[in-house]
């Protein structure tokens, strides 16, 4: 691998932009229940063939590296599909049974192609996807801290052919820019939890993400306002191309009635896993996803 690039070859108003995806990578606690259920990675699959790749395929930026983690016990079906995208180098398949943080950042030195002065890491999951024009709204955001964890609050919840606007100040699509030294990158906590290590800036704007909720999620729900597929279709191309337009009545009917109710159950949740981190920490959230896991099965 090579080291970290020096300043002299860096472009200094250049960003190294690297997203980082775990795919099916061994992980403990309750999350290993869901994926070890019969049909998860299939289902997984789909859904990032269908939501993520076409969406870092759409992006008006394309200056970016993608690194993506694969169990090494990964199927044969699975690696085929693999070599098919790393044949068009959309991402960089790695195979890993864990992954450390020094792990991570040699990873992220070897895939970057363009070195700028500062590294921007963004998580992605792998059945959700961007807005056309994140990489591009990522890239110019102004931050004036040396590092800072940079969030995009507003999206859309896709749960069958519905669509929500939803504003989540700390949600999943997470960003670290940060010189290349000693970069702690996004995925040095849990995106709730980033605000804790760094400043914290919030982009306001139209939707920047979308966050599909489906029967193999294992904390996603509903959440935010029905809104037309026409409405974000300038932000989000295909990934709207087959839902349903829902009709006044409809929309009328969700904003007065139904999102207040899912509004109030968020904040309640939010309340009790607030105190629920206080209380017990991230083990103690981990025991209640778990449990919830196997009430799922």
């Amino acid at each position: 691998g090579r080291e970290m690039p020096p300043a002299d070859d860096a472009n200094p108003k250049q960003l190294s932009h690297v997203f980082v995806t775990r795919f099916n990578l061994p992980t403990p606690g309750p999350e290993s229940l869901v994926r070890a259920q019969e049909g998860w990675l299939r289902s997984r699959w789909e859904l990032f063939c269908r939501y993520t790749v076409p969406s870092m395929r759409a992006q008006t930026c394309q200056e970016f590296d993608w690194l993506i983690y694969f169990d090494t016990e990964s199927p044969q079906w699975l690696l085929n599909g693999v070599a098919s995208h790393e044949e068009e180098r959309l991402y960089r398949a790695i195979f890993r049974t864990s992954v450390t943080s020094a792990d991570l950042l040699k990873d992220i030195v070897d895939v970057v192609r363009n070195p700028g002065a500062r590294l921007l890491t963004t998580n992605l999951d792998n059945d959700d996807g961007l807005a056309l024009n994140f990489v591009e709204r990522a890239v110019d955001t102004t931050v004036t801290h040396p590092r800072a964890a940079v969030y995009f609050v507003n999206g859309i919840i896709r749960s069958n052919d519905r669509l929500y606007r939803r504003t989540d100040r700390n949600n999943a699509f997470c960003s670290v820019i940060e010189p290349w030294e000693r970069a702690l990158t996004c995925w040095h906590d849990w995106h709730i939890l980033l605000g804790k290590h760094m400043p914290v800036v919030e982009v306001e704007g139209p939707p920047a993400w979308l966050q599909v909720v489906h029967g193999t999620n294992v904390s996603n729900r509903v959440h935010g306002t029905l809104v037309d597929p026409d409405e974000v279709r300038s932000e989000l191309g295909s990934l709207v191309d087959d839902v349903r337009h829902p009709g006044k009545r409809r929309i009328i009917g969700d904003r007065f009635l139904y999102a207040p109710a899912r509004l109030l159950r968020d904040r309640l949740r939010a309340a009790a896993k607030a105190a629920l981190l206080t209380i017990g920490g991230e083990e103690g959230l981990d025991r209640l996803k778990e449990v919830a896991g196997k009430a799922k099965r």
